[in-house]
């Protein structure tokens, strides 16, 4: 009983190891725009740790390089345009990135309401 415990357990730990996935920090930046969209209306429900979708929007009209912040469908605002150059060219190589909530503080200011993280994942090399 004692080893048939102990490989259930490695297998167990095993599993959780293999389900992990390691992440490189690409970029931490405030959401720009959040006055504009729906945060304000959404503010209560956001959790840090939450995910975030990066939508690329090419033909913007202001913005060649617009990445749009959605959370849960609902857009929320943009990667801010000074800081967006690198993050969409990866998007526009189908580089499969991750977005999550660092950071939520209520304040009149609202580039300081929102960060937020944009990750790559490690691929598993076999």
């Amino acid at each position: 009983m004692t080893r048939w415990l102990a490989v259930a357990l490695a297998c167990l730990c095993l599993h959780a190891w293999a389900e992990t996935q390691a992440h490189i920090l690409l970029q931490d930046s405030p959401l720009a725009g959040f006055q504009y969209h729906a945060g304000k209306q959404l503010w209560d429900e956001m959790k840090v740790g939450d995910a975030l979708e990066l939508v690329r929007e090419p033909d913007n009209p202001y913005d060649a390089k617009a990445v749009r912040v959605d959370w849960r469908g609902q857009k929320l605002g943009y990667l801010p345009r000074r800081e967006n150059a690198d993050i969409a060219r990866l998007m526009d190589n189908g580089a499969k990135l991750e977005a999550r909530i660092t950071r939520l503080v209520e304040s009149r200011d609202p580039w300081q309401r929102v960060r937020f993280e944009i990750l790559a994942p490690l691929e598993a090399r076999q």
